[in-house]
Formats: structure tokens, C-alpha cells, sequence
């Protein structure tokens, strides 16, 4: 995934606005209101990317911490925090470099899609928030109705390939994530992992249709 992302993180705007229509940023406004940060709230932005929902934590007064696994993301993030006070930091969302119970709200927006063991990377969110913290995630979903799912798979197939083939010549490149969503266990089936690991007051929340999710979890 470092190899992946670091081939794509100079586009990667680009790619998430093109394949959510200009929507992505509005979603992960969204997230953030739904995480009513608090003024001077310790928050972790996961797979923070080039640091959208890290800026909109920062801008609604949160202190703000923001990994990526890719340096490059990283590096471009930087470039965009202007004056912003974020900590920025390479790492891996499966191993936190922090102590148990650092933050009061851990964020990512399609990390756990992403993650090689999903259940390691939940209790890495669950470790490192404090007691009555919260955790959320925008991610991609895999509609229940067959019909809809198969078409759904096929048009990010197909539009990631075109993308692909315009932009790096390779057509497999974006094909990563109808790939990753495959084995994705779907909103509900993170709804009960999570569940499993310890959280409480575990929501989805439906975002275009369904075929985009977002949850909120409590640490007890």
C-alpha cells in the first residue's frame, strides 16, 4: 500500500474528486460535524492523505495530530497545512506510535479499507482513545443489493481504469480500490467487528444511497 500510494499521492485529489463527482469533501465535512469536536479536543486524523478532514478538525479548534503511511502524502500535506498547528507524522494506522489513551477522537477517511488486518487496526483506534472518546470513518460501502453492488464494483472498475490508463499509463492502478472493497466486510459487518473490539454505540450512516458509509464508535 506504501508503494501504491506514493505512485499516486501527486494525483490523489484529483482521483477523489473525479470518482465521488466533487462530493469527497462535502462527506468528509460531514464526518467532522458528526464528531462535534471540542475547542481544544487532542484528535488523530488516520490515512490522513494530503489532510482534508485534519484541516477541518484544526479549523474548528481541535488540536490535531495526522499520520499517513506514505511519505509523499505526508509531504504534500505539509504543503497545504499553511499556518495550521498540525503535527504531522509518517506511520502505520495497524501500529500507533502513541500511548494508550492519548487522544478524546481518532478519524480516517478510507483507512480501514485499506488496513492488511482490520481488527488490528480497530484496536489500535481503541487503544489510543481515552475513555469516552470517539472514533469515525468515511469509507467506501458495499450495497446489500446484488444487482446494485455488481454495478457499483463495475463503474469504479472501469472508471479507475480509464483514470488509471490517462494518468500513468498503467489501467490497474486505481484498481486497488473495487479490489480492497471486495474483501471489505461491508458497513454492518464493520458495525459488529468493531462491536467485538470493545466499542460502544456503534452507528453507520448512509451517504449517497449507501454506497458510501460513515461510522461513529464510543470508547467505553
Amino acid at each position: 500500500m506504501r508503494r501504491l500510494f506514493a505512485a499516486i499521492a501527486d494525483r490523489y485529489d484529483f482521483i477523489t474528486a473525479a470518482l465521488s463527482f466533487g462530493l469527497d469533501r462535502g462527506w468528509k465535512r460531514r464526518l467532522v460535524d458528526l464528531a462535534m469536536p471540542l475547542r481544544g479536543a487532542h484528535a488523530l486524523d488516520l490515512a490522513t492523505g494530503t489532510g482534508d478532514i485534519a484541516w477541518e478538525l484544526a479549523d474548528r479548534g481541535a488540536r490535531v495530530v495526522a499520520l499517513d503511511i506514505t511519505p509523499r502524502m505526508i509531504e504534500l500535506a505539509r504543503v497545504r497545512a499553511g499556518t495550521r498547528p498540525v503535527k504531522l507524522i509518517v506511520g502505520d494506522m495497524s501500529a500507533l506510535p502513541f500511548p494508550d489513551n492519548s487522544f478524546d477522537l481518532v478519524t480516517t477517511g478510507y483507512g480501514l479499507r485499506n488496513v492488511p488486518n482490520l481488527e488490528r487496526a480497530i484496536d489500535e483506534l481503541f487503544r489510543v482513545l481515552r475513555p469516552g472518546g470517539r472514533a469515525l470513518s468515511l469509507d467506501f460501502n458495499k450495497p446489500r443489493n446484488r444487482i446494485v453492488c455488481s454495478l457499483y464494483l463495475t463503474y469504479l472498475t472501469i472508471v479507475g481504469s480509464i483514470l488509471g490508463w490517462t494518468l500513468h499509463r498503467d489501467p490497474d492502478t486505481y484498481r486497488y480500490i473495487p479490489a480492497s472493497l471486495r474483501r471489505y466486510p461491508a458497513a454492518q459487518g464493520v458495525v459488529t467487528m468493531m462491536e467485538a473490539r470493545g466499542f460502544v454505540k456503534v452507528v453507520h450512516v448512509p451517504v449517497l444511497g449507501g454506497l458510501m458509509s460513515i461510522h461513529r464508535a464510543f470508547r467505553p
